[in-house]
């Protein structure tokens, strides 16, 4: 290889890979922890290195020119091997000592989470975490997270998982609002229940809809994608919610609707990390000990 044709700098390309990503410089500059002038200035330098316009400004937003738009997938593959590089490298660390991020669902972090991560910290004060609280899967092959918490099983074959067990999920309501339902012999005779939902499409329904329900779109006139507020509203007696059974038992405001019909679904629950951390002393520690605890209350 003639190295010698090589003269440009990995930072500057990285600065430029995430521009475009993110399409501004503002968010660009927030995503790689460094000022806005800073960044800029690396953007300006690969574009002084490469002899070529990278990037024309529209309104706030930046868009690719032709040429930006050619050295765009160069760079990703690029970015895909500095993070191959870099789990790789962080795989073979051998320090307790360091940072571990874990990414978990509202529930999890909410619920299950805090006395998991005090005794980790209590057994482990050397290593730090982060927690990253979402119900989106995080990317661990670009290094979202070093470990997720998951409701799937993933397909890639550089992950390792390891199913926990299975949540049981029943339908929550409170007293009041249950009692105030008729009296009915099936499912389709309750037109008038209200069920908190996760957003307009039909994947709730569907899943009721299996089991004997005949639901409409007046069925579900509060929605939102945030089960912690789920949760206030179905305490304040505005309809019923999916909740697990480890969860929702010991709410002392709730109670299972139509128990004597059974729980509506069954989830698995997985612990994922990407191979190559699986060698690393701490996130090996982190992944083992959020197990250990977690099949404990499955």
């Amino acid at each position: 290889m003639n190295w010698a044709s090589v003269n440009f700098d990995w930072n500057h390309t990285r600065a430029f890979l995430v521009t475009a990503e993110e399409g501004t410089l503002s968010a660009a500059a927030k995503a790689l922890g460094m000022t806005q002038p800073t960044l800029s200035r690396q953007v300006a330098a690969l574009e002084a290195e490469v002899g070529i316009r990278l990037f024309e400004r529209v309104g706030q937003r930046l868009v690719l020119t032709g040429s930006g738009m050619e050295l765009l997938e160069h760079a990703r593959s690029m970015g895909n091997a500095a993070l191959q590089f870099s789990l790789a490298a962080t795989g073979q660390s051998q320090q307790i000592e360091g940072s571990v991020i874990v990414s978990a669902g509202e529930l999890d972090a909410a619920f299950r989470l805090p006395k998991i991560i005090a005794k980790l910290r209590r057994e482990e004060p050397g290593i730090d975490i982060e927690v990253i609280v979402t119900n989106e899967p995080s990317d661990l092959k670009r290094r979202e997270a070093d470990i997720a918490i998951r409701s799937f099983r993933p397909t890639q074959n550089d992950l390792i998982a390891k199913k926990l067990g299975e949540e049981v999920i029943w339908l929550y309501g409170t007293q009041e609002y249950l009692a105030q339902l008729p009296v009915f012999s099936d499912f389709s005779e309750l037109t008038e229940i209200q069920i908190i939902g996760f957003d307009r499409s039909t994947s709730v329904s569907d899943v009721l809809s299996q089991q004997g329900w005949q639901l409409s779109k007046q069925n579900f006139q509060l929605m939102t994608s945030f089960q912690l507020l789920q949760l206030g509203l179905c305490k304040e007696g505005l309809g019923v919610i999916f909740f697990p059974e480890q969860m929702g038992d010991q709410e002392p405001s709730l109670v299972r609707a139509f128990e004597h019909m059974g729980p509506v679904m069954q989830l698995p629950v997985w612990l994922v990390c990407h191979q190559e951390l699986r060698t690393n002393l701490r996130v090996r520690r982190v992944f083992d000990f959020i197990a250990d605890e977690l099949s404990l209350v499955l």
